[in-house]
């Protein structure tokens, strides 16, 4: 079986799946580029949160615009997921890949939480919270590198996991009407937030343990 977790990547069990196998294989038989596949997750990070805000200036249809949130997201999601698979089916070194890698990720993170914060039934300082706290766990993690330890991925709340609560929040909002009017987003940001402060704190303690150890 190809390996595709390699290096400092974050560990997916996804990556094992069969069907992600067969994308995969497919998208690097058709000489896809990797870095590519992150510009496209990209988008569909932004094109998320353009949804998300979009929600607070309709008054009719907008559990579509939840709905395309949620999926907006998932895509953004399997982009990441296959920028990596591919690269290394197709064996591609790229000087900038880490670049393409993160960047496009930290985007992706910072207009999907701000869209969500103007989101109907949400709250715009909340979304900025969220953000920062989002922009300042990977900060976390290359520090931690960069110190010499190993990357630290743990959670509670790492990126699947925000995202998750996102998605499910949109979805919440498409099939019930009423959980804008319960403020669902709202509480899904402080969800994110109090899950992204103890995050944090594990991420710190594992680095620090693990210099302190060396």
């Amino acid at each position: 079986m190809k390996e595709y977790q390699v290096g400092d990547r974050r560990p997916l069990e996804s990556r094992g799946w069969a069907i992600s196998q067969r994308v995969a294989e497919w998208l690097a038989k058709n000489h896809v580029n990797p870095n590519i596949i992150s510009i496209g997750a990209m988008v569909c990070g932004i094109a998320a949160g353009l949804a998300f805000a979009a929600t607070s200036g309709v008054s009719h249809h907008g559990w579509l615009l939840w709905l395309g949130g949620a999926l907006f997201v998932q895509m953004r999601l399997l982009g990441n997921l296959y920028d990596g698979m591919v690269a290394v089916l197709r064996q591609i070194a790229s000087s900038v890949g880490e670049l393409f890698n993160e960047v496009p990720d930290r985007v992706s993170d910072a207009a999907t939480l701000i869209g969500f914060g103007y989101a109907a039934g949400s709250n715009a300082l909340l979304g900025f919270v969220a953000t920062c706290f989002a922009l300042f766990l990977p900060y976390l993690r290359a520090m931690g590198k960069v110190a010499g330890a190993q990357q630290e991925f743990c959670g509670p709340m790492a990126k699947q996991q925000r995202m998750a609560v996102v998605t499910i929040a949109a979805i919440i909002c498409a099939v019930i009407p009423r959980a804008i009017d319960w403020k669902v987003p709202t509480y899904a940001l402080w969800l994110v937030i109090a899950g992204c402060i103890v995050t944090c704190v594990r991420r710190l303690h594992r680095i620090a343990a693990t210099l302190q150890a060396r």
